[in-house]
């Protein structure tokens, strides 16, 4: 009985497997086929003959990589920032006791839950009134709004989690709160840091809505804006898109794959004391 559920749940795991992976599967499945078979019908399951026709397309568009350029600031920019100013943020939430500490904890939640479409006019005026709408450094503070909630609270349920009493010790040497926080705290943060990371990084990539409507150069443009352009009023180039999108998501994955250990651990003991 035992090994008929391990095997139901080995299947079942496998059928979700399947059902996730399979548009990754297609987008690269279609990347590699001649622009002759991308619409056969009957499609075709199963890879034929490659071409790397796509990729020389989309690698000789005119902005490809001054939108990488674009994209990789502004991830790396929002990671940065997002961390720096969260873990500070999540020290002084897990360790002081101050007026309106529980306000704030809500407030934290609160912003994680307001829709993305409900602020970009307000952001929009707001960043248009000081000369950002048009800069990667105001789009890097604009998604500060979004990934900063989540930082602050998985950081926090970490710094909980770390006796004081080592903290405690630190001073006792000779190290001051800070020097406590970055020699004693900090290093116990990694998983946390890989998986808020990890979260702020797929989160600035990814986004469009954001970037389209704050962002007008061509040039200053992210890459998901520049998928866009595979689609014309003369069709969609298929063949380029899907390898446009290959190319596009090689860096988060890449990435993931070589923090993946500390991710599940991040998300898991950041959440056992809080």
């Amino acid at each position: 009985m035992r090994r008929r559920r391990s095997l139901g749940h080995d299947l079942l795991g496998l059928l979700v497997a399947a059902v996730i992976g399979f548009p990754v599967y297609w987008m690269v499945l279609t990347a590699f086929r001649p622009a002759t078979e991308i619409l056969r019908v009957p499609p075709e399951f199963w890879p034929g003959r490659p071409t790397f026709d796509n990729f020389a397309r989309a690698l000789r568009t005119e902005t490809f990589w001054a939108n990488v350029r674009s994209s990789t600031l502004i991830g790396l920019g929002t990671v940065v920032l997002s961390l720096a100013v969260g873990a500070l943020a999540a020290f002084a939430l897990a360790r002081f006791r101050f007026v309106g500490r529980k306000a704030f904890v809500v407030v934290v939640l609160i912003v994680q839950t307001v829709p993305l479409t409900a602020l970009i006019i307000p952001l929009y005026l707001l960043l248009n009134d000081v000369g950002m709408t048009d800069s990667l450094l105001g789009v890097v503070l604009t998604y500060l709004v979004f990934t900063l909630p989540f930082t602050v609270w998985m950081l926090r349920g970490f710094i909980a989690g770390v006796p004081i009493e080592l903290e405690e010790a630190a001073m006792i040497d000779g190290c001051s709160r800070f020097g406590a926080f970055r020699r004693v705290v900090l290093p116990l943060l990694a998983p946390g840091i890989v998986a808020t990371s990890v979260f702020a990084l797929v989160q600035a990539w990814n986004e469009y809505v954001l970037v389209y409507v704050l962002l007008s150069s061509p040039q200053k443009q992210t890459v998901s804006i520049w998928l866009v352009s595979f689609q014309t009023s003369f069709g969609t180039d298929y063949g380029g898109l899907m390898a446009g999108a290959t190319l596009t998501a090689l860096p988060v994955v890449v990435f993931f794959l070589a923090v993946h250990r500390k991710i599940a651990s991040g998300l898991t003991a950041g959440a056992v004391k809080g």
